[in-house]
């Protein structure tokens, strides 16, 4: 099977040979890459099928790069949202169904690597990270919440084990002087930390990852994306979703164990089973797909994802929404602020 399609942006999409496997697309088909990003997925899929796929994604320069590759192929439709409206997007292009829906989450390469987007400390930028330039952003955060309030963060959704004193630092700092770049906050939880002393990794780095989810809402956005593709997806069809996170990985692990009738109740991510309700999908490996040694080699990047894919039933969606996850402080609180 071929699917390395040229891509002209140079983007590397990880798992994409088990991707396109798990997704297993056909002529005729209509799928949904509901994190478009560079594209890859989605050129890999018109490689091997001649199919329709909707582009979605929430970054306006990712829409237009989907916009461009529309251009020269009109079996891509570009649907500018986010991925936790997947339902309405797919009903305002004339869809009702759809035979797969694949989610890429996490920051893209292109994210990462313009400086100007703030999503890195790898080189100075402004403290943005903002995936629809709109809104609160890292700054506001980090100038504004609480000092228990950004422990919350960074013990949550970057599992720092010395979130109190990542919040303190980061709070003792701003008192004379607001902070404005990505090398200026790293610096001081680098401080905050006692340095680095040869750590193979930076220790800004899971503050970093927490910071970048709460600013895009992203555990209640891929909650709502799973509950929205269960709605969408025909019976049949295939959801196939690679994570970077341990969290990501785990909300869509628990999904998955809980629509397709393998837990045994409720737990802090997802709501217990409705009475009476049937499994929504079925999960043929129960074990996710890890990238092979070769791939992580070529694509360091790859090195944490991880791919979990099932097949949806005829049964009728579930009526409960899965639960937000962590209690954190809300978004709408820094309204104004940006």
């Amino acid at each position: 099977m071929n699917t390395t399609a040229p891509d002209p942006t140079g983007h590397v999409p990880v798992l994409v040979e088990k991707v396109i496997e798990a997704l297993a697309p056909v002529d005729g088909a209509v799928m949904v890459d509901a994190t478009y990003g560079g594209g890859g997925y989605s050129r890999a899929v018109l490689a091997v099928a001649n199919c329709t796929i909707l582009a979605v994604d929430r970054d306006p320069e990712a829409m237009e790069r989907a916009w461009a590759h529309a251009g020269k192929d009109p079996r891509l439709v570009p649907a500018a949202g986010r991925f936790g409206e997947l339902e309405p997007i797919v009903r305002a292009s004339g869809h009702e169904k759809v035979d797969g829906v694949m989610l890429d989450l996490g920051v893209s390469s292109f994210q990462i690597d313009e400086p100007g987007r703030g999503f890195s400390f790898m080189r100075d930028g402004p403290l943005d990270m903002r995936m629809e330039k709109r809104g609160p952003s890292a700054a506001d955060a980090v100038n504004n919440l609480t000092e228990g309030e950004l422990a919350d963060i960074f013990h949550f959704l970057g599992e720092e084990p010395k979130a109190r004193r990542v919040a303190r630092g980061i709070v003792h700092r701003r008192r004379s002087d607001p902070f404005k770049t990505t090398l200026d906050l790293a610096a001081t939880i680098e401080k905050s930390l006692g340095g680095r002393r040869g750590k193979p990794t930076h220790p800004a780095t899971r503050s970093f990852q927490a910071l970048r989810m709460w600013v895009n809402d992203e555990t209640a956005e891929l909650n709502n994306a799973l509950a929205s593709a269960e709605r969408v997806l025909k019976p049949g069809g295939r959801l196939v979703v690679v994570t970077f996170h341990s969290i990501e990985d785990r909300i869509v692990k628990l999904f998955l164990r809980a629509r397709s009738g393998n837990t045994p109740g409720a737990s802090r991510h997802l709501p217990g089973t409705p009475k009476g309700a049937a499994p929504t999908f079925e999960v043929l490996q129960r074990k996710a797909v890890e990238p092979s040694e070769a791939e992580i080699e070529a694509n360091p990047r790859s090195r944490s994802s991880r791919l979990r894919w099932a097949l949806r039933t005829d049964a009728p969606a579930w009526a409960t929404a899965p639960d937000e996850g962590p209690r954190l402080p809300g978004l709408k609180q820094l309204e104004g602020v940006a």
